[in-house]
């Protein structure tokens, strides 16, 4: 496989001075050649915006701990189980699925990075805030990018834990902390950071385009629509409805910008060739080198493939052709289920292995996420299980559809521009049979559709959390026995933060039900 250089941030990386996370997780650390509030040329504020871009490489292995954002999403949702070596392989992930997370066992690497993240995303904003012969189009390019990120790293702590720290100065001083607020008010802050990125600047321009095309220098980098699906997201799961009307017109100037498309072959779209395609809006940028057993604050690959791959697996020969892992993320037989006959998504979501052919493990189903898989060649260098190719989509046109699809026909939003709500589930049913096969635009079948869609690729729990249908949750089987109550939409605020800030102005308060 040829492997090539995807970012152009990778380029500002190796001229970036930053340091890794330290023992206090709101410690923010400066640039080597920036200070806060001193002059940033435009190379200082390019540093600053690479430094911020790589936190997306690390949550594989966030903090030094297995952590990948799709699979600590999906973890809690019905698709998958935990799976691995045994209950306690891995154990706080296994206390996660359950819906038993402890302040002491939990995905705290996540808490880490997206904090860091948050700080990095405050240096980029007040590089640019102090910005010295930068052209004008370029700052307001790069103020949005850092608020788009600072926006997305923010939700993914506000989704996980609600009610969180938040700082938009460096916390340069002892204790290095800062003010809990409450989820509400968190949600104010996400949204002024993605009003920013998605609007004009003084001139009257959009600071950053729809999209770049796929081999133009900047793929990969943030762009507006990448903003708008942002601001679904997290308008949706807020429950925001004065904002509904709005994200439907967002979704459609995403749809009649005729910018992007389905890829036409489901399962082929998670190939390394085909990262980038017409239905990516955004996605991380994985590079099969650099990260080390070591240290989880270095690197571009990603560990996700070699978590979620079957045991021992018998590997093809050729590039591209699946190999084994370490067993994580089993997929329930009843996802496999919801299937219907000639679904390719199917196939494209997930693996099906005769016993035969892997070794079984903990909470073994003999069904395995294929997206993100492990596959032949895509790791060709240093300790391979950790860096794979794969890219994360992070946000894909199929979602695009199926967010406009839910605002009419269950939120009740009014059609724009002639677009109707059928015509988009249809697109998507259409791409996954290669023939049309129409359902009714209903609510029971926008949810499934979107469950069918996103297999493995961290929406489900969500979904079920904001539509209010987490009754489904509670169950008593012989792979997974576990209670929902309404405390679990938030993770508990990890103890060693509770402890840090014990005593101090900036006391972190516990989630409810911990």
């Amino acid at each position: 496989m040829k492997i090539m250089k995807k970012y152009i941030f990778i380029m500002m990386i190796a001229l970036m001075g930053f340091t890794s996370c330290g023992d206090e997780f709101l410690t923010s650390y400066p640039t080597e050649k920036q200070q806060a509030g001193a002059p940033a040329t435009e190379g200082a504020i390019l540093s600053n915006l690479a430094s911020a871009y790589q936190i997306l490489l690390f949550d594989s292995y966030a903090n030094n701990n297995y952590n990948s954002l799709p699979l600590m999403s999906d973890l809690r949702s019905d698709d998958i189980y935990k799976g691995g070596g045994d209950a306690g392989d891995q154990h706080q992930l296994y206390l996660l699925s359950l819906f038993t997370a402890t302040p002491q066992e939990q995905p705290a690497g996540l808490w880490n990075i997206y904090f860091t993240g948050l700080a990095r995303c405050n240096n980029v904003i007040i590089a640019c805030n102090n910005a010295v012969k930068v052209p004008t189009d370029k700052l307001e390019q790069y103020k949005a990018e850092g608020h788009f990120l600072r926006a997305y790293y923010v939700h993914l702590l506000w989704k996980f834990w609600g009610n969180i720290p938040y700082f938009e100065e460096p916390l340069s001083t002892p204790p290095y902390m800062a003010r809990q607020l409450s989820s509400n008010e968190i949600y104010t802050e996400i949204m002024q950071d993605i009003d920013f990125a998605c609007g004009k600047s003084d001139a009257g321009v959009d600071r950053l385009p729809m999209n770049y095309a796929k081999g133009n220098t900047n793929v990969g980098r943030v762009t507006k629509a990448a903003a708008l699906m942002l601001k679904a997201r997290v308008v949706l799961y807020q429950k925001d409805t004065q904002r509904y009307a709005e994200v439907t017109k967002d979704m459609a100037e995403i749809i009649t910008s005729n910018q992007f498309d389905l890829f036409s072959d489901f399962k082929a779209m998670w190939l390394d060739q085909n990262e980038f395609c017409k239905e990516s809006i955004f996605e991380s940028n994985q590079l099969p080198e650099g990260k080390t057993w070591s240290s989880g604050w270095q690197g571009y690959g990603t560990n996700l493939p070699a978590f979620i791959s079957p045991n021992e697996l018998s590997a093809g020969s050729k590039t591209g052709d699946f190999k084994g892992g370490w067993g994580f993320g089993p997929v329930r037989q009843a996802t496999w289920d919801i299937y219907e006959n000639g679904d390719t998504r199917r196939e494209g979501s997930i693996n099906k292995w005769e016993s035969s052919q892997y070794t079984a493990r903990f909470q073994n189903t003999g069904l395995f996420l294929a997206k993100y898989a492990a596959r032949v060649g895509y790791n060709p260098q240093g300790d391979v299980d950790l860096n794979y190719c794969n890219n994360l989509r992070i946000f894909r046109y199929a979602e695009t559809l199926l967010n406009y699809a839910e605002m009419i026909a269950i939120h009740g939003q009014v059609e724009v521009n002639g677009i109707s709500a059928q015509s988009c589930l249809d697109k998507v049913r259409t791409r996954a049979f290669g023939v049309a096969n129409s359902i009714p635009v209903t609510a029971e079948n926008i949810k499934l559709e979107r469950r069918r869609e996103f297999v493995g690729e961290g929406l489900r729990f969500w979904d079920i959390v904001r539509w209010g249908d987490t009754s489904i949750l509670t169950e008593s089987t012989p792979l997974s026995t576990r209670t929902w109550n309404d405390n679990f939409k938030y993770l508990p605020i990890p103890q060693s933060e509770i402890e840090k800030t014990t005593g101090t102005e900036f006391a972190l308060t516990q989630n409810p039900g911990y």
